[in-house]
């Protein structure tokens, strides 16, 4: 798993679609619980939301090292597995 960092995060409009507020999404990303590099060259950060709600979000990462938020959502239960254990 990758180390949470602190970015600028450009949240692109398909990551509003559920009505997630930026802040959260920037939240969720910079304090992740679960990072995970997917197939399709996206990275799945799972962290919560300033309220501690579980969120789910999708990023690119850009030749440049820019990131940008292409997906945010409540968390689906499917993603539980890649949770840290207690």
């Amino acid at each position: 798993m990758r180390r949470n960092f602190r970015s600028t995060i450009i949240i692109q409009a398909s990551a509003r679609k559920h009505g997630i507020a930026d802040p959260d999404i920037e939240h969720a990303v910079n304090h992740a619980m679960s990072i995970d590099d997917r197939d399709n060259g996206t990275r799945l950060y799972l962290g919560s939301a300033r309220n501690a709600e579980l969120l789910e979000v999708a990023t690119i990462i850009h030749s440049d090292g820019a990131v940008s938020a292409i997906h945010a959502m409540k968390m689906r239960p499917k993603y539980r597995r890649l949770l840290p254990r207690e």
